[in-house]
């Protein structure tokens, strides 16, 4: 590991911060529920309500930051920002490079259980020469990997970034790549961009989806494919019109408002 711009990172919200969103939830001001079915005109009122009475309540932020305290992480100057991500060597004879993307909304606490099962398959009743030492960086303008007026970052900025991270600062020459949501899109553009340095790709999410002038003459199941994804694209695709054309109108809302944050997440 090249680790001479590698600084150790630990999570610590400061009390303040947690104070205030606190009270930020206690003022929250709930909308009238529709007189519609629930979820018909999008998050339910009365399943906000819980959520937030929970979150204020009953979360134990304390606790989520201990969990990934577990981990190896660090911060890397690279492309303008002080990139964050867990490092987590493998143990076995030989552990394959792993990098894992994650998605939106979401945070590398998604890969929290499966990262030791990756690292340590012996442990769980598996291989230890399939270990994997495993790279999860926040992805840029993510979470930890975001500094106020950075410059905005698309798929190929960040598969940029992620391969520089692992072979310009973490000296591999060849690595794997798994990637689901948005982190499947960047998976992809790695496999497309760097295929002499990739050793394979693993998605959950099919970046493109199937080509409706091939089923001309649909069959029964690609009938019902088309019919699910006709009413999807016009009924659960609102929310990527706004944030991919007036994102600055939304984001007022969402960076003062905890509440409507959590419910556009939902």
């Amino acid at each position: 590991m090249r680790n001479i711009d590698l600084q150790p990172f630990q999570l610590s919200v400061p009390d303040s911060v947690l104070d205030d969103l606190r009270q930020r939830l206690i003022r929250t001001r709930l909308p009238d529920e529709p007189p519609l079915a629930p979820w018909s005109t999008g998050t339910s009122v009365d399943y906000l309500k819980q959520l937030l009475d929970y979150w204020r309540d009953a979360f134990d932020w304390r606790l989520q930051e201990a969990k990934l305290n577990t981990f190896r992480q660090f911060t890397v100057p690279i492309a303008g920002i002080n990139l964050h991500f867990i490092y987590e060597e493998g143990k076995g004879p030989d552990p394959i490079p792993l990098l894992l993307s994650h998605g939106w909304p979401g945070s590398v606490i998604e890969f929290y259980k499966v990262i030791p099962m990756l690292t340590d398959p012996a442990r769980f009743g598996g291989n230890a020469t399939d270990a994997f030492t495993v790279v999860a960086p926040s992805l840029p303008g993510y979470v930890f990997s975001f500094k106020a007026g950075q410059k905005r970052f698309g798929i190929e900025e960040i598969a940029e970034v992620f391969s520089t991270l692992m072979t310009d600062v973490l000296g591999y020459s060849h690595f794997g790549a798994q990637g689901g949501d948005w982190g499947a899109f960047i998976t992809s553009r790695l496999g497309y961009a760097f295929p002499d340095i990739l050793i394979g790709i693993h998605l959950n999410l099919l970046a493109v989806r199937r080509d409706q002038k091939m089923m001309a003459d649909p069959t029964p199941g690609e009938k019902v494919f088309l019919e699910q994804l006709n009413h999807f694209l016009k009924e659960e695709t609102g929310y990527q019109w706004i944030q991919g054309t007036k994102p600055t109108t939304l984001a007022f809302a969402l960076t003062d408002s905890p509440a409507g944050l959590a419910a556009w997440q939902l």
